[in-house]
C-alpha cells in the first residue's frame, strides 16, 4: 500500500541523486534536476538525503494515499494541496489514508520533489532508483508515471518529530534576470577573446528546447576560434556546450555521456537549483568565479543542509 496515480501531470518520474558509475558504459546519471531541493525534502521526511522522491515539473500529479504517512515537499511552488488545504513550500504534513495531494500549477519554479518518509518501494538499478526514460531503466518501470499506477511505501511512519516545525524557507523566487555562477573550461581556449566576452557580458533568453536532457539558450552568437566542432568528451552535469551555430546549451541530468562540441564553462553544483527551476522565456547571465570560489559556494550549501538536518532531529 502506499500512493495511486489519479493523474500524473505533465513529467512525473522516480529520481534521487543519480546513477554514478556507469557512464563509460553509455549509461547517463540522470537523477534530480534540483538535486538541492530534493535533498532538503529528504530531510523534512526524516529520510537520507539520497531516497527516491518523485520529481515533477510544471503540473504536479494527483495522488491518491491508501496508506497513511508523512510527506515533505520542497522546489519549486506548484500549489500544492492536501484534501484543499493548501501546503507551504518546503514543508512536511501527515498525509492519511484516503486523502488526495493535488498541485494547481505553478506559481514559483517549475519542479519540486515529493519525499515520503521511509521511502517508496522502487526496486535499486545499478545503484539508484532514478529514471532514465531514453533506456527505459529504473524509477517505475523505466517511465513517467502514468494513471492507475501504484506505488508502495518501503517504511512509512505515522508521525516525525517535530512534525509541525518541519519547515524550511522556500529558496525559488522569480526573477527578472537570473545570475548563475560558471567555472570556464575545458574547452575556452576554442574561443575568441570577444566570444569570451560576448558569453560573459551578454543576457540569453531560455527557448521551449528545455527538458532534462539539456537547455538551449538563445542570444547573441559566441564567437569560436576554429569551429565548434571536438573530438568526443565526457560531459558533466551544467557544461555549457557550444556549437559551430554559437548558441549555448546547458547539459543536465539526462545528457548523453560524451559530446563533441565546444564546452566554455560550466555551471557550478551550488547553482544547479536555478538552472532546474528556470522556463522558456526566463532571461540568464553568467557570471565567472574561480574553482576555489565554487567550491566554497559548495560548502556553504553542505554546511546549510547539514545545519536543517541537526535542526530537525533536535
Amino acid at each position: 500500500m502506499g500512493v495511486k496515480v489519479l493523474n500524473p501531470g505533465v513529467l512525473t518520474t522516480v529520481q534521487d541523486l543519480g546513477r554514478f558509475g556507469y557512464q563509460e558504459f553509455g549509461v547517463s546519471v540522470a537523477g534530480a534536476m534540483d538535486p538541492r531541493s530534493l535533498k532538503i525534502a529528504n530531510i523534512l521526511a526524516g529520510n537520507e538525503e539520497n531516497e527516491a522522491c518523485l520529481e515533477c515539473t510544471m503540473m504536479g500529479p494527483v495522488l491518491q494515499f491508501d496508506e497513511a504517512n508523512v510527506i515533505a515537499i520542497a522546489g519549486g511552488d506548484l500549489g500544492a494541496s492536501l484534501d484543499g488545504t493548501p501546503i507551504p513550500p518546503c514543508s512536511a504534513v501527515k498525509a492519511e489514508a484516503g486523502q488526495t495531494l493535488r498541485f494547481t500549477g505553478p506559481k514559483a519554479g517549475i519542479r519540486a520533489y515529493i519525499a515520503f518518509a521511509g521511502g517508496l518501494d522502487i526496486p535499486v538499478v545499478m545503484g539508484s532508483r532514478s529514471t532514465n526514460m531514453k533506456a527505459k531503466i529504473g524509477g517505475f518501470q523505466g517511465r513517467k508515471l502514468q494513471k492507475d499506477d501504484e506505488i508502495g511505501f518501503r517504511a512509512p511512519v505515522q508521525t516525525l518529530k517535530n512534525l509541525e516545525g518541519r519547515h524550511f524557507a522556500p529558496e525559488v523566487v522569480p526573477q527578472s534576470e537570473y545570475t548563475v555562477r560558471v567555472v570556464l573550461g575545458p574547452q575556452d581556449d576554442c574561443f575568441t577573446e570577444a566570444g569570451i566576452r560576448t558569453f560573459l557580458s551578454e543576457t540569453y533568453t531560455v527557448t521551449p528546447e528545455f527538458d532534462r536532457m539539456g537547455c538551449r539558450l538563445d542570444g547573441k552568437e559566441i564567437e569560436h576560434i576554429n569551429g565548434g566542432d571536438i573530438i568526443s568528451d565526457g560531459i558533466s552535469f551544467g557544461a555549457v556546450q557550444v556549437p559551430g551555430a554559437g548558441k549555448p546549451i546547458i547539459m543536465l541530468a539526462d545528457r548523453q555521456t560524451t559530446g563533441g562540441y565546444t564546452k566554455i564553462a560550466n555551471v557550478i553544483t551550488a547553482d544547479f537549483r536555478i538552472l532546474a527551476q528556470l522556463k522558456a522565456g526566463d532571461r540568464v547571465r553568467f557570471e565567472k568565479i574561480s574553482v576555489g570560489a565554487a567550491q566554497e559556494a559548495l560548502i556553504t550549501e553542505r554546511n546549510a543542509l547539514r545545519a536543517l538536518k541537526w535542526a530537525m532531529n533536535a
